[in-house]
């Protein structure tokens, strides 16, 4: 059975064209225009559709865009011909969904991407058909309702693309839920990433239980991962609807993480796109995010213990230090410095005296609370952070400190093991005390610990 072929071609020469079409074996229907021929190919869906790219009204991209948002045509292969060495032309063709862009006059070209593109086309099985009622009206209004709804798809991608200078996953969420909720209202909106793990939720304050529930069997997460959760009434105040969508978030063809919509009920009609565009472009932003707040974690820990450096250690006193003088709470600073540790690095080597940082560095954090702050002060001196503990307790935890340093055992690079003792320095916060003022009463305690003796506790508390 002979394929049938439309030749779009507003010029005389169209029957000229198709007779030699028609030589290589081809059923081919001519049109003068955009219009007619998107009658011919939508009625009665042709093996082809060759049309040339700019004509007067509508355009060949325009016509190719339309065949391509049909269902009677959206696999009938579109080749578009236009002049043979404009680059831009064959960028829109490309762009437009056409198999293939031939210059005008190329005959052998032609004839050979259009068997090309039959060969390569899905078989249609069980074809159906499409009626224009309005002729060139409603063919326009067709190709209007596809820009816009490309338009939407380009407006959509810009603003999600648009998050990826957020730089923390927290502020990407937040921003993402105040674009989304002017877009469409929700129950609960969700996202997981998933290099690093990260989970958050928005949803209404009235229902966050039942929607952290919702959120967690979606993405088949347990309690034990942990939730960031963006509560306003920007969600709607509802506890049913349709079933909740979920989305994966590709980077190229790499998971990223995923993306659930528990629509309110009724759903607005355009939510499966707006979900499967959101999907579609977070993927950047999200691995962005990921790598900014990575880079500064990096930023703010030492590398060899993993705990945070000087300047880290100094931002998170201040800020202790401002909830303090609001809440008056105590607070209580130990420093610590390994004993004899030059002799350690002199007799046993520096890679030996860096396999005691390294310990101190997994020791340290076991020893205290959630809420106090370690860190590498510098060199051998290591610091500590009590939040809400007074002197009594804060010397009782240095001694347990202590004790547990001395308890350690490190190995040289012979495999000799060794013990290790410090000498701790603690103090108390008293008002107009600076994170410098603080550590330097710690630090004359610590002194006055080595000249007493080492390995032991001295306190300058009031």
């Amino acid at each position: 059975m002979p394929y049938h072929v439309v030749l779009v071609d507003p010029s005389p020469s169209r029957e000229t064209l198709a007779e030699r079409l028609r030589m290589q074996g081809y059923v081919v229907t001519t049109a003068a225009d955009a219009a007619s021929g998107a009658h011919v190919a939508l009625s009665d869906p042709p093996a082809v559709v060759v049309a040339d790219l700019w004509m007067p009204g509508i355009s060949g991209i325009q016509l190719c865009r339309l065949l391509r948002s049909e269902p009677a045509t959206e696999s009938v292969p579109v080749v578009l011909r236009g002049p043979d060495q404009n680059l831009r032309d064959r960028f829109w063709a490309e762009r437009a969904g056409a198999v293939a862009y031939v210059g005008s006059g190329r005959m052998g070209d032609l004839v050979r991407t259009i068997a090309r593109a039959i060969a390569a086309s899905p078989p249609q099985e069980n074809p159906f058909f499409t009626q224009l009622s309005g002729g060139e009206l409603d063919l326009r209004d067709r190709i209007a309702a596809h820009l816009d709804a490309a338009l939407f798809d380009s407006v959509i991608a810009s603003e999600v693309r648009a998050l990826g200078v957020c730089g923390s996953f927290t502020r990407l969420f937040d921003l993402l839920t105040q674009f989304v909720t002017q877009v469409t209202s929700y129950r609960w909106l969700a996202v997981q990433g998933l290099r690093p793990m990260s989970f958050a939720l928005h949803t209404h304050p009235a229902h966050r239980a039942l929607a952290e529930a919702e959120a967690r069997a979606a993405f088949g997460l347990g309690d034990d991962v942990p939730i960031v959760t963006v509560e306003d009434e920007d969600a709607v105040d509802a506890t049913n609807g349709p079933p909740v969508r979920v989305a994966d978030i590709l980077l190229g063809a790499e998971r990223v993480g995923r993306i659930a919509l528990a629509s309110r009920h009724p759903s607005t009609p355009h939510d499966s796109d707006l979900l499967r565009i959101v999907a579609r472009e977070l993927g950047g932003p999200l691995r962005i995010a990921a790598l900014m707040e990575e880079s500064d974690r990096l930023a703010m820990m030492d590398p060899l213990t993993s705990l945070m450096n000087r300047r880290a250690f100094s931002g998170a006193a201040r800020r202790e230090f401002h909830r303090l003088e609001r809440n008056g709470e105590p607070l209580c600073v130990l420093l610590l410095d390994i004993d004899n540790f030059k002799v350690i690095n002199d007799k046993r080597g520096h890679h030996t005296g860096d396999r005691v940082l390294t310990a101190l560095g997994r020791l340290l954090p076991g020893l205290v609370r959630r809420a106090d702050v370690v860190g590498r002060w510098g060199g051998e001196e290591f610091v500590l952070l009590l939040p809400g503990c007074a002197a009594g307790p804060g010397q009782q935890q240095a001694e347990d400190i202590r004790a547990a340093i001395a308890g350690m055992v490190v190995h040289d690079d012979d495999n000799v093991p060794m013990t290790v003792t410090a000498s701790l320095g603690i103090t108390t916060f008293r008002p107009g005390d600076t994170v410098e003022s603080l550590i330097d009463r710690a630090d004359h305690a610590m002194y006055a610990a080595k000249t007493a003796g080492r390995n032991r506790v001295v306190a300058d508390v009031e």
